[in-house]
């Protein structure tokens, strides 16, 4: 069965009613794993149950393997005594012409099992005859080792070489118990995406946290205290005015009450969440997913160089494994080789692509032949790659809206979503971009990328603060896999704990 990722944060464990699961219940801040018991047994479990479940699924291809094996031996037993009978029969053919030239048939040494009154031609047979036999049993002795490698690397998974019950599966085991997961509702998928999202923040987390654990800790926040603490959050690309909302709601908790270090973290944790959670609480709903049997289209917009193509070939597969009809339509006819970079991800993720095959076309004619394709096919869920552009460029924020436009006509039924790629490398110059990008494109929302390089992560706190736009996805690394719907708690977490 395949992993959902889109509903991931909502499949908890209890036996509660499929609509009460609907409804998200605000984040909680203590893991609902009583705090008495062992957090390690906790994880001990998982892990156990991971193992398990990685373990089953090698048993279902052994016998394949074992008839690959059972057949490469065959062919080598049948193929062996034709090779060696060739070359056999080559080796004979110039020693016999070397022993002519030279005038010493006599002098020829037969085998010792033939008898010397034997005449040439037949002690030549008999010699051939046991040479074939020692080199066939050669040949089959010498093929066995080679039948084995294939076998051996068939049994192992990239899953079970890369899991390790190390710090990282601990830390990213009670994130999860915090959220009311069981222990063997736990997937490998989500350890994995865990620690990638925390090493992708380490660097942000060291330089801030220890300086922010040292301030908290000396009571009510004195003006030193404060700049301290705005510096550090301006160093990770928080923003002036998301850092001034954290250091005025920070100092009104710890001037009513007397706050130990580790509270007053927790209580900073809670105050980012509510930030980045504020923008959802308009929505109809905290999640974020295609809507099943209707058809849903993405509009993905940004600069050139943002990753909006390698975030559309990741959304998609996303989107396959989590069992929904995708489509991608190739509406990036500007960038040289754009159009074949979205196929190449297309074939990647197994999802179809609607491309027009002349060059520098209409995007707004690629994106109405994509719509009509997805709803022949009826696709649920249709991405749009755009031309990537510059804030500054007048006449492509035009031809954006003109896309859009083109959407709201065709598909006046659909469910659209207009998500920006923003690099979060790009700091404080992000933000400019998603404040010209919503006017023009009418985000919903923002795919923060390339968390796991130079980027602080403050950002995403800038954007939801100043434009009241949510984060959808957050991307942590290169690969298939690296590109995950966006959890406050998760990213928080990764953050701020030590």
């Amino acid at each position: 069965m395949a992993f959902n990722w889109f509903q991931r944060q909502h499949q908890d464990s209890s036996d509660t009613p499929a609509a009460e699961k609907q409804e998200v219940t605000p984040p909680v801040t203590e893991p609902q794993v009583d705090p008495t018991e062992d957090l390690l047994a906790f994880a001990k479990s998982a892990y156990k149950n991971i193992q398990q479940k990685q373990q089953a699924s090698p048993v279902t291809t052994a016998p394949e393997v074992a008839d690959v094996e059972a057949q490469t031996i065959e062919t080598v037993l049948d193929t062996a005594p034709v090779v060696s009978e060739v070359a056999l029969t080559a080796e004979l053919d110039v020693e016999t012409a070397n022993n002519l030239d030279s005038g010493s048939l006599d002098a020829a040494t037969p085998e010792p099992t033939a008898p010397s009154n034997l005449s040439f031609l037949e002690r030549a047979a008999a010699e051939r005859q046991a040479k074939q036999e020692r080199l066939i049993a050669a040949a089959i002795e010498v093929a066995q080792p080679e039948v084995v490698t294939p076998a051996t690397t068939a049994e192992t998974t990239p899953d079970q070489e890369a899991l390790a019950f190390d710090e990282g599966f601990l830390w990213s085991a009670e994130v999860l118990a915090a959220q009311g997961r069981r222990a063997e509702d736990i997937s490998v998928e989500e350890i994995t995406w865990l620690k990638k999202l925390r090493q992708g923040l380490d660097k942000t987390r060291r330089n801030i946290l220890n300086q922010l654990k040292a301030i908290v800790g000396q009571g009510p926040l004195n003006q030193a205290a404060v700049s301290e603490i705005e510096a550090a959050l301006l160093q990770a690309d928080v923003g002036v005015e998301a850092t001034d909302y954290i250091v005025n709601t920070l100092q009104k908790k710890l001037l009513a009450e007397v706050t130990p270090p580790e509270e007053a973290i927790a209580y900073l944790k809670q105050i980012l969440r509510d930030m980045l959670d504020a923008p959802l609480q308009k929505a109809p709903s905290f999640s974020f997913a295609p809507e099943k049997e209707t058809l849903n289209i993405w509009l993905i917009t940004g600069v050139n160089g943002a990753g909006k193509t390698t975030t559309i070939g990741k959304i998609s597969h996303l989107a396959q494994k989590s069992g929904y009809k995708c489509l991608i339509g190739a509406a990036d006819t500007f960038r040289a080789a754009a159009v074949e970079q979205v196929k190449v991800w297309g074939q990647r993720s197994g999802v179809e692509v609607i491309a027009n095959p002349g060059k520098n076309t209409d995007p707004a004619a690629v994106v109405f032949d994509a719509i009509a394709a997805a709803q022949a096919r009826e696709t649920e869920l249709l991405l749009v790659d755009t031309a990537g552009r510059l804030q500054n460029k007048k006449n492509l924020m035009d031809e954006l809206g003109k896309v859009r436009r083109i959407i709201d006509k065709k598909a006046p039924n659909a469910k659209i979503e207009s998500l920006l790629v923003l690099d979060a490398t790009l700091g404080q110059n992000g933000l400019r971009q998603a404040q010209v990008f919503s006017q023009a494109a009418q985000l919903t929302g923002v795919v923060l990328t390339k968390l796991d390089g130079t980027a602080k992560g403050g950002v995403a706190l800038a954007v939801v603060q100043q434009l009241g736009l949510p984060i959808r996805f957050i991307g942590a690394g290169e690969g298939m896999e690296d590109l995950r719907p966006f959890s406050s708690y998760e990213f928080v977490e990764a953050l701020l704990s030590g």
